[in-house]
């Protein structure tokens, strides 16, 4: 569909495309949704018209955070878990965003749609965590309201200019698809490049979960960092020894260790990627022994069971 045929479908059906455009964007699939709301808030008649588009983007982006709300609530962490690992980026892992979003709670949700990526994350992240779904439902509602009623609303403010970008684009249609090819590119590459770049920055000392065991069982045990996030901390119970641990209070969690004692930090991240950035951040505070652990909670785990 070019965008002269959208502009056609919004003007006959702006309703129904709003809402099955944001259900799918919300749901999680690679379809812009501000585009159209832009488009259909400059092709707004009517206040009434403005309000029935409205109110299709609210529903639509609350039946989707619905979803994602009962995923989470059934399945806890194993769907944050499977969100961090359809990221090409493994250095952002879900047990950040869940520490942030327990600090701010219902708030997180009313701004959620204004984060990339903390708009997937946040509603299974409340379903893990049992929050109220009488409580989720208005945030929710209430974030979709300000983020689609912002979208409608510049593209109503900026209709003249909306509408001339629209014919500039239809003139071009060729040449637009090229360009909006060569930046698709360019962000695949750039996203390969930070996994790269997060490979190389990888490359410290790991210590084996075998390891670990033995050095746990030594007159001088070292401090465990468990950075697995609170919905996975709940689901699965604490790691005997360990120190329930915060990417953003570290050193909260370290207090006055001695910064030459042996430290270990432990994720359930793709690749260890929390507990990498978790290791370089105290070996950069002047710690002189922190190591990840190789394979994470599931390896520590395994670990355990067999030596049990």
């Amino acid at each position: 569909m070019d965008i002269s045929q959208l502009s056609e479908s919004l003007q006959r059906d702006a309703v129904w495309v709003v809402f099955l455009n944001v259900l799918l964007q919300q749901i999680g699939l690679p379809v812009p949704a501000v585009p159209t709301l832009l488009l259909a808030g400059s092709l707004a008649v009517s206040s009434g018209q403005w309000g029935q588009v409205l109110a299709a983007a609210i529903v639509a982006s609350v039946i989707a955070d619905w979803i994602w709300y009962l995923a989470g609530r059934a399945y806890g962490y194993r769907v944050l878990s499977g969100l961090c690992k359809l990221s090409i980026n493994p250095g952002s892992c879900v047990s950040q965003t869940e520490s942030r979003f327990v600090r701010w709670g219902l708030g997180s949700l009313v701004i959620a749609k204004f984060i990339p990526g903390f708009s997937t994350v946040a509603p299974p992240i409340a379903g893990s965590l049992r929050m109220a779904l009488p409580g989720f439902l208005l945030a929710a509602a209430a974030g979709a309201a300000l983020w689609a009623g912002l979208a409608l609303g510049a593209g109503w403010v900026l209709r003249q200019e909306v509408q001339s970008a629209i014919a500039l684009l239809d003139r071009h249609a060729g040449n637009a698809l090229s360009v909006v090819g060569g930046l698709l590119v360019v962000w695949l590459a750039w996203k390969l490049w930070q996994k790269y770049r997060f490979r190389q920055f990888s490359a410290v000392p790991h210590i084996t979960p075998d390891e670990l065991l033995v050095a746990m069982a030594g007159e001088q045990p070292p401090l465990v960092l468990d950075l697995r996030g609170h919905s996975m901390v709940a689901e699965t119970g604490p790691i005997v020894g360990a120190t329930v641990a915060e990417h953003d209070r570290l050193l909260d969690a370290v207090g006055d260790w001695p910064r030459n004692r042996p430290i270990v930090t432990l994720c359930a991240c793709p690749e260890d990627a929390g507990a990498v950035q978790a290791a370089r951040r105290l070996l950069k505070e002047g710690y002189l022994s922190v190591r990840p652990l190789k394979g994470g909670y599931e390896a520590w785990i395994a670990a355990v069971d067999l030596n049990s």
